[in-house]
């Protein structure tokens, strides 16, 4: 499978925030897409999800096969918001989200102990403390398997050692033939990963 970006170009508000952007990604490769506030990451994201109408250009998967023929059937993305129910607890949150996008490769306890949040999955998502809430986020991306991960600023309120835990998760997702695309402004530790330096906001 490959992920193909073209002559891309995004819009926010009606003004252009980049054009020309393009790359291609295989199975196992990642992109690391870096700038100031306002130059475009996460509205380049977005783009990439089809949460945002493509400004100009063309951005696609290739050989996804039936399972995955399209960006939309292949794309966990993870934005700045956590995308969970204050109310419900952590647990069933995630099971929402696994039901919604199928199954993963972790059940639901499996996730959360991943992230180092096992033992807590009955409190109210509503009850955890920042840090806490972003690594059930991340647990998201495990219940349910696709096999591009679009993440933006996805360590934002984690400490160190919960950094290192999600590393190793992305390096192990790569391992096994996923591609991620991450936007950041703090080093991600992906080895080898391809860079993008987005520029200035027009």
């Amino acid at each position: 499978m490959r992920l193909i970006a073209e002559n891309l170009g995004g819009e926010r508000g009606g003004e252009t925030v980049f054009s020309g952007i393009g790359f291609a990604l295989e199975n196992g490769q990642a992109l690391v897409v870096t700038g100031p506030n306002g130059s475009g990451k996460s509205t380049l994201l977005r783009t990439i999800a089809g949460l945002l109408p493509r400004a100009e250009g063309d951005v696609r998967i290739e050989g996804g096969s039936e399972t995955f023929p399209t960006i939309a059937s292949a794309v966990h993305y993870l934005g700045h918001l956590n995308a969970m129910k204050t109310a419900l607890s952590v647990m069933e949150n995630l099971r929402f989200w696994r039901d919604f996008n199928g199954d993963g490769q972790l059940g639901v306890e499996e996730a959360l102990e991943t992230v180092g949040l096992g033992g807590i999955g009955y409190l109210p998502f509503g009850y955890l403390s920042t840090g806490q809430r972003r690594r059930a986020a991340i647990a998201k991306l495990l219940v349910s398997h696709r096999p591009l991960w679009l993440l933006d600023e996805p360590t934002a309120g984690l400490d160190k050692a919960s950094e290192e835990r999600f590393a190793g998760l992305m390096a192990r997702h790569c391992a096994e033939g996923g591609i991620v695309v991450a936007a950041t402004h703090l080093p991600l530790g992906l080895d080898g990963a391809q860079a993008l330096a987005m520029g200035e906001a027009a």
